[in-house]
This record gives C-alpha cells, structure tokens and sequence, in this order.
C-alpha cells in the first residue's frame, strides 16, 4: 500500500526559508564573532552548516559549527538504554561566553532539545542559547519553544513531518504522513 504524503515545501521554498532564517540568526547576534552554531544530529547538522554558509555570505564572517549527538542525552531513554555522555560532541567548539544556537530540522516535544542543552552545558557556560529549527510542529510537553522558525505546521499526533535535505537524502523536501 502506497503511503499518502502531502508535500509541504519543495527545493526553492526550503532554500528562501533557510536564508530567512540566517538573517533573523544575523539579527538577533550582532556580533557574529560570539556566534556558535550546533547542529543536532543529523538533519540538524546540515541545516546549521547551511545557514552559516548564508551567514558567510552576508557578513563574510566564518562561523564555527558544532555537532551534537543528543542520544545520550535524552530523558525519555529508559535505563538500560542510557549511554554514557563522552563523545556526543563530534566537533567540539568553544561555548563559554558564546550565543550558541542549536539547529534541528523539526521541533515537536522539546526533548531533543532539552538534551542538547544538557550537552552544551557540559561544554561551558554560553552567553546565551537560541534554537532554530525548520519547522515547528508544535504539541509541546516540556516548556521548549524555537527562537527561529522557518515554518510552523500543524499536524495531529497520527501525523510525522519528514524533513528530507540534498546532504542526506537527494532532495529538499519537508513533507507530511501517517506515522
């Protein structure tokens, strides 16, 4: 049987929400040389090196990317599954005093994100941190919201947002199925 997909964005759209979002990141840390982009693996990593790549472009400023394993940071693991935290980090970058912004392609229940947060703080104490993502789907249960936002979607809980990126999958595509 054939799965029934809505497509909800397609290679131009995915690439105009993108740059809006680097420009909002741009805007919201004046000063790029405290920027820090982290990107949660795996689609979020493709995403922040995306964006500072359109953050180059404009400010002709090289930011540091990081890459963030949040697995073993995760609360929603039960016990026999948790890993311990040493090697989350595959790009270690420096926090201490840094906007930090991680990046993740989907926002749903905010525990990817409070993992992620938990794996910054073990690598100092960051100015602040902001999190962009490419689409919130909203349902929250932890009190988590995305700072940047490249699309928000609605979608009921029998439903998946499949966040498809030319690095991983061939194609650009953010699209809605049954789960």
């Amino acid at each position: 049987m054939a799965e029934a997909k809505q497509v909800i964005a397609e290679r131009e759209e995915v690439a105009r929400t993108i740059t809006r979002m680097a420009r909002e990141i741009a805007e919201k840390v004046l000063q790029s040389e405290e920027l820090v982009l982290i990107g949660i693996r795996s689609r979020g990593v493709h995403l922040a090196r995306r964006l500072a790549k359109k953050i180059h472009d404009s400010a002709k400023t090289v930011l540091p990317v990081g890459i963030v394993d949040v697995t073993p940071y995760r609360d929603d693991r039960n016990q026999e599954q948790i890993l311990h935290a040493v090697g989350a980090f595959e790009a270690p970058v420096a926090v201490d005093d840094k906007s930090v912004v991680l990046v993740d392609d989907v926002i749903y229940r905010g525990r990817t994100i409070r993992a992620a947060m938990e794996a910054v703080a073990r690598l100092g104490q960051p100015k602040r941190i902001l999190v962009a993502v490419l689409v919130d789907r909203g349902a929250r249960e932890l009190p988590i919201r995305a700072d940047i936002v490249g699309k928000n979607i609605q979608v009921g809980s029998n439903e998946r947002v499949n966040v498809r990126l030319d690095e991983a999958d061939g194609i650009d595509q953010i699209t809605i199925t049954n789960w």
